[in-house]
């Protein structure tokens, strides 16, 4: 059952392909400033304790760059990406040959429950998709359904001002976050500090 709406997803997938085109294979095609800030989200996810040989989802995956993290961290994972973006996940393939990648959105691409070790998520719930941040919930929540071991996903703060002032722009409270993972999840919990307007959440089964 689709999930994102035919009007956003367009949205997106038009948005992502004039970031390609003006920015190529680089962290702002991603939407991200630099790589050094794309690298501190990443590490953020991996503290959920993402271990050689598990298997990793990786939900709005990109170019699939998580990947090529974690192997630089030692960290060689069965890897599987899924993006709305096919241009992203063609240099994803062209990049990172040994992992899979797959063109749609979690509800497409529809994994069995615990059907992954982890599933993970970033930046890929931070645009306005005008519902109240309705889909960004039941993301996170199949997400969780999906895993065996746990989740780690990112989203934007709105305790900062100039994010929640944003109208492209999806941010949310931490605490609000938190609290409807921790209706469903054995353990949750909330990371912030390491950038002004970014927060993390791990949940484990």
């Amino acid at each position: 059952m689709e999930q994102l709406s035919s009007q956003c997803r367009k949205r997106i997938i038009d948005s992502q392909r004039d970031a390609w085109l003006r920015y190529g294979y680089h962290p702002n095609a991603l939407y991200w400033s630099n790589e050094k800030i794309q690298r501190l989200r990443f590490e953020m996810l991996t503290l959920a304790g993402i271990q050689e040989g598990e298997s990793v989802l990786d939900v709005g995956c990109g170019f699939g760059d998580f990947a090529g993290y974690l192997e630089d961290q030692g960290k060689s994972v069965r890897f599987t990406g899924i993006d709305l973006s096919e241009e992203l996940l063609a240099e994803g393939r062209r990049r990172y040959p040994n992992i899979e990648l797959f063109n749609g959105d979690l509800f497409d691409f529809d994994p069995a429950d615990a059907s992954f070790d982890h599933v993970t998520l970033s930046g890929a719930l931070n645009r306005n998709l005008d519902d109240d941040g309705a889909y960004a919930r039941k993301v996170i929540r199949r997400m969780y359904d999906a895993c065996r071991e746990g989740i780690a996903f990112n989203l934007l703060d709105a305790r900062h001002e100039w994010t929640a002032g944003r109208w492209d722009l999806q941010s949310f409270q931490p605490r609000e976050i938190e609290t409807f993972v921790a209706a469903f999840a054995r353990q949750v919990e909330l990371v912030d500090g390491y950038l002004e307007n970014d927060f993390s959440v791990l949940a484990w089964k």
